[in-house]
């Protein structure tokens, strides 16, 4: 029986990688701020998300460096998909970030969120922000609250 237990989990992990999928494209269509940045979602797992932007001109600060807004909503994105990826409705209770260097316009960011830990009711993911040429530009670290609805039921469209 052990190889039909290992069937079970290997379906169980395609229907929760599947669900994950789901919600990450819903997630990437539906959030605004992140289609004005052209964020694009690269891959998403239970607990886990990659996305990535290219840095524009219209994204730099005064100074002439990204705009620390541009980085932190990148890795907050990331923080989004990976949070809900499990299906429970996910909203931040804490952030921080810290930018270890900067990024320039032509630069490709590209965000990393990695669950570090998950309750019945909150979760704590790291998120790396890197360069194409992998050069840590932010860590950011962000807190959930999983509420009791699903994501699913705001992909169909059954609240407000």
């Amino acid at each position: 029986m052990v190889s039909g237990i290992h069937v079970k989990n290997a379906a169980i992990m395609t229907e929760q990688q599947r669900l994950s999928e789901t919600i990450g494209r819903w997630m990437e269509q539906q959030d605004r701020f992140a289609r004005l940045l052209g964020i694009k979602l690269q891959k998403v797992a239970p607990g886990y998300c990659q996305v990535s932007l290219e840095v524009t001109r219209d994204m730099l600060n005064a100074v002439g460096i990204t705009h620390g807004g541009v980085t932190f909503a990148l890795a907050d994105f990331a923080f989004a998909v990976a949070s809900n990826s499990h299906g429970k409705t996910a909203v931040a209770i804490t952030a921080q970030i810290n930018y270890p260097s900067a990024s320039h316009a032509g630069d490709r960011l590209v965000a990393e969120a990695r669950e570090a830990s998950k309750t019945g009711r909150t979760g704590l993911y790291n998120i790396e922000v890197r360069t194409a040429e992998n050069e840590l530009i932010a860590m950011f670290t962000g807190t959930v609250y999983r509420r009791s609805d699903d994501v699913t039921t705001w992909i169909k469209g059954e609240t407000l």
